[in-house]
Order: C-alpha cells, then sequence, then structure tokens
C-alpha cells in the first residue's frame, strides 16, 4: 500500500497535468473562432470595412465623398428597416416571406385612407401601422398556436397580402404631386437634411435609431433573452419558463409594425403611393440578415450584423455601378457572400459544439 506521501504525489502531478491540459494556450485559429462566436457581427463588419477600402482605394473621392457614402445609407434604408423585422424572426427559428407584402400594403393602407376616405394623415398613419402590426400578428398566432410551419404561414400570407394589396387599390398609384399638396405627412421620411456635405433623410435616421432599440432590447431586456432563448430551444426555453406562444406571437406582430413602418418610408423615398412597388424586398431582407451573421437555424446573431449586412449590398451596389460593372456583376458577389455566410455559420457551430 503506498505511503501518504507517495499518494499526494501522484495526485498532485495529476492535478497539475489537468491543469496544463486545460490552460493550454490558445491558438490564433482558436482565438479567432472564440471572436466570431461571441460577436455575430464581426464577420460582416470586417467585409464591410473591407469593401469601403477597396472600393475606395479603385474609385478614391468618387467613392470616398461624404454624399456617396450617405447615398448608400439613403438606398438601403427601406431595406434595412424590413430586415431588422426579418431578424427578430430568424432569431426564432422561423422566416417571413410576407415582409415586404406587409410594407407596401401598409403604405397603400396609409394613402387610401387619407385620400379615399378622407382621413386626417396622421390618422391615416396610424391605421397603417395597425394594420400591418394585425397581419404580423397573424402570422405569429398560426406559427405559435396552430404550429404551422413559418415557411408556409408567410408564404401564404405573401399572396394573400398581394392579392388583398391589388385589389384594394385597384392598382392605382397616388402621385407624388398629389402628396405634397394634401397630404405631405405621408412623405415626411423622405425628408433631407445636410450635415458637413453629407445628406441625410429622416427614413435614415428612423434605421440608425430602430437598430439601436432593438440591439438594446434584444441584449438587455428579458423579451430580448427570450427571443434568442425560443430560437436556440423552444422546448428547453419553455422548460425554463419562457412564454413560447407568447414570444413568437409578439415577435411577428412587433415585425409586422415594424414593416409597416419600412412602408411609410417607402412613400417618403418614392414620393408615391404605388401597389408595385416593394417587390423584392422578402428576398433583400433574408439577403441582408444571411449576409449579416444571423444563423438561420436560430438563436445566433445580433441586429448590429443585419444593418452592417444591408451596409455591404449598399457598397457593392454603388462602388460597382461607379465603377461602370455590370449590375449582373452585383447579383454575383452577394450570391457569394451569402452561401460563405452561411458556411462561416456552419464552421462556428460546429467548432463551438
Amino acid at each position: 500500500m503506498p505511503s501518504s506521501d507517495n499518494y499526494e504525489s501522484v495526485v498532485g502531478k495529476a492535478n497539475a497535468e489537468i491543469a496544463s491540459f486545460g490552460g493550454r494556450e490558445k491558438t490564433l485559429i482558436d482565438r479567432f473562432h472564440h471572436a466570431l462566436h461571441t460577436t455575430p457581427a464581426l464577420v460582416p463588419l470586417i467585409v464591410l470595412v473591407s469593401a469601403i477600402i477597396v472600393f475606395g482605394l479603385a474609385l478614391g473621392s468618387r467613392f470616398f465623398s461624404p454624399f456617396a457614402l450617405t447615398l448608400i445609407l439613403q438606398q438601403v434604408q427601406i431595406v434595412g428597416i424590413v430586415a431588422a423585422a426579418q431578424s427578430l424572426v430568424i432569431l426564432t427559428k422561423g422566416i417571413d416571406l410576407s415582409v415586404g407584402a406587409i410594407a407596401v400594403i401598409s403604405s397603400v393602407v396609409m394613402g387610401q385612407f387619407a385620400f379615399r376616405y378622407g382621413l386626417p394623415p396622421g390618422l391615416a398613419v396610424i391605421c397603417g401601422l395597425v394594420v400591418g402590426t394585425a397581419i404580423g400578428a397573424v402570422n405569429g398566432w398560426l406559427v405559435a398556436q396552430m404550429k404551422l410551419p413559418p415557411f408556409i404561414v408567410t408564404l401564404g400570407m405573401w399572396q394573400i397580402v398581394l392579392a388583398a394589396n391589388f385589389l384594394y387599390s385597384k392598382n392605382e398609384t397616388i402621385r407624388s404631386q398629389e402628396i405634397a399638396e394634401q397630404a405631405p405627412l405621408l412623405q415626411i421620411m423622405g425628408a433631407k437634411f445636410e450635415v458637413g456635405g453629407a445628406v441625410f433623410t429622416l427614413g435614415v435616421v428612423f434605421l440608425v435609431l430602430l437598430v439601436a432599440v432593438l440591439a438594446f432590447v434584444l441584449k438587455h431586456t428579458a423579451w430580448g433573452r427570450h427571443v434568442y432563448a425560443v430560437g436556440d430551444d423552444p422546448e428547453a426555453a419553455e422548460l425554463a419558463g419562457v412564454n413560447v406562444k407568447q414570444t413568437l406571437i409578439s415577435v411577428y406582430a412587433l415585425a409586422g409594425l415594424i414593416c409597416a413602418f419600412a412602408g411609410w418610408a417607402l412613400i417618403g423615398r418614392i414620393g408615391s403611393v404605388s401597389p408595385t412597388s416593394g417587390q423584392l424586398l422578402n428576398i433583400e431582407s433574408i439577403t441582408a440578415v444571411v449576409i449579416g451573421g444571423i444563423s438561420l437555424f436560430g438563436g445566433r446573431g445580433s441586429i448590429l450584423g443585419t444593418f452592417f449586412g444591408a451596409l455591404i449590398v449598399g457598397v457593392f451596389t454603388l462602388g460597382l455601378r461607379l465603377a461602370g460593372a455590370d449590375a449582373q456583376w452585383t447579383f454575383l458577389l452577394i450570391g457569394v457572400l451569402i452561401i460563405a455566410a452561411v458556411a462561416v455559420d456552419q464552421w462556428i457551430r460546429k467548432v463551438a459544439a
């Protein structure tokens, strides 16, 4: 039988070996992966900064001017707002194909209520916001209460809202001049102001404030933690006391409200109320979300990453246009970025597991 001194010596050596193994020096790849895992917005930020540097060096002052850089913000403001709504849904492991249709029908309701029914513009805007929220809530109820797949629910709602949009508006466009004369409040999101040569719109300001508020809410409130928990593992979240159904309904309803604000901003952007506008917003919003590093498998990502994703699309679009490249190159590069973003997300999840 070993003496107590020998026993303590053996145990001490074992503990030292375990400590040495657990405290092994992390490689550069390990540190990089840890940074990506803890900061999902880091990848799109690196891509965004790299793209700005490359286009800036290639195009010089044409790209680096305050006007050109703020033009990117103006161009992505609608997609950015809709993508913020899409982010909330995808964080819960869902998807919303009806976001673009909700934005457009909300804008149509605002215009028709102001011009067809003669409501005050402020009340017409509120009606549009209510309609968008209601459609989102119906999506959430069907997903949470009826247990229907989000893809099928929102695909069907996209078709329903799209048809209702054309039937209700009778495919009529309310012209910019009419709105400016009788209901300028509908165009207020397009109002411009200049700061040191940079031109901003109220729609851009709304986008930035929306991203800041959602980032804070998702990170520092119980509701935000519930959103991530539902997306990561709804069964475990329910066992932990999270009201999964209520959380899902609230997420889809809030997404509908945000899309309605996007519809209001859309009127300011194009000047008119058109039932044919925003046809690709659903695809463009998903593109911004995926490039922004939010996982399609739910539970991981940040709203700031989505904002960077929308800016990446804007930078590539403007940069290639100023370079005189064919527009198809933009689609090609964006497609590559989408696949690369999903591949990176899979790599992060695999290594983290």
